[in-house]
């Protein structure tokens, strides 16, 4: 018997980690970017599951059965306001009554999702949708982080030391990333207005003093008298790139760019390293401005 209790206690002095792996608090969050600033504020007291898997899109996204299952040992979700949780985040509570939902998007006033004006119907028929992508904007990150905090300090108060020293520490990245994005666009520029196909860059546009010219609005293609507007307003103002979203076919785009001898240009709003990209979109966006 003394023989297993000292292989049980060197088991726990050489592999700590495993033995505490199991007292994570299990979260969920909507889209991958809020893994990163869940785990920038959780550190190693979370551990974070993504609901919108990578390559899909959050517009009509359906949960597979192993998430779901995994709901069930979930503590936290983190809502963030995307189309699919009108119709999911009832049933996730109904999956996990004692789990917590958080609306990182709290206090934030969402602006209306862009649409191209080509035809007055078509800009009409979008005036109600509100653009979900508030997680691109640093600026309104800080406030994504504080509401964060709460939710892990309401939930997990035993840590909440933790949570706050790692909460001061990633205000103080996203501050420092919005003062470079400003400076990567401050340089001289010919225009402030670029086109995407779909708009989910109004937020870093707004906080940047720029402004997406979108083609498309939820992913639905431009028609052939719309596609043709938008080759004659790209020639005449001299636009050379379209920005496409990995997680939306790219034909029309392709289409729209050689028409204007432009290219088509990746800019991923739900890329994982969220500083990173949008550091990296930054200087795509600049290039296309100049």
């Amino acid at each position: 018997m003394k023989t297993v209790y000292k292989t049980v206690g060197l088991f726990f002095m050489l592999f700590p980690a495993l033995v505490m792996a199991d007292e994570s608090l299990s979260v969920f969050v909507s889209v991958i970017p809020q893994k990163y600033f869940v785990e920038k504020i959780g550190g190693d007291q979370v551990k974070v599951s993504v609901m919108v898997e990578p390559g899909a899109g959050p517009t009509i996204y359906e949960p597979k059965p192993v998430q779901m299952a995994g709901l069930s040992k979930a503590r936290i979700y983190f809502s963030i306001g995307v189309p699919f949780e009108n119709t999911w985040l009832q049933r996730f509570k109904a999956a996990s009554p004692d789990m917590r939902i958080v609306p990182t998007q709290e206090g934030i006033e969402k602006i209306a999702m862009a649409a191209h004006h080509h035809e007055e119907e078509e800009a009409d028929a979008h005036e109600g949708i509100k653009d979900p992508h508030i997680w691109l904007s640093p600026p309104l990150v800080m406030i994504q982080a504080r509401n964060i905090l709460t939710g892990l300090l309401r939930t997990d108060p035993e840590h909440s030391d933790i949570y706050k020293k790692n909460y001061k520490s990633f205000i103080r990245e996203i501050a420092e990333l919005d003062t470079e994005i400003l400076g990567i666009l401050g340089r001289e520029k010919k225009r402030s207005e670029f086109m995407v196909f779909h708009p989910a860059w109004g937020y870093f546009a707004r906080a940047y003093g720029l402004k997406q010219f979108p083609a498309e609005v939820e992913g639905k293609e431009p028609k052939p008298a719309e596609l043709q507007k938008l080759i004659q307003w790209g020639k005449k103002e001299n636009i050379r790139a379209v920005f496409v979203q990995p997680q939306y076919s790219a034909k029309s785009a392709r289409v729209l760019a050689s028409a204007i001898g432009g290219q088509v240009i990746a800019a991923d709003p739900l890329a994982p390293d969220w500083a990173e990209n949008l550091r990296q979109t930054a200087v795509k966006f600049r290039n296309a401005l100049q």
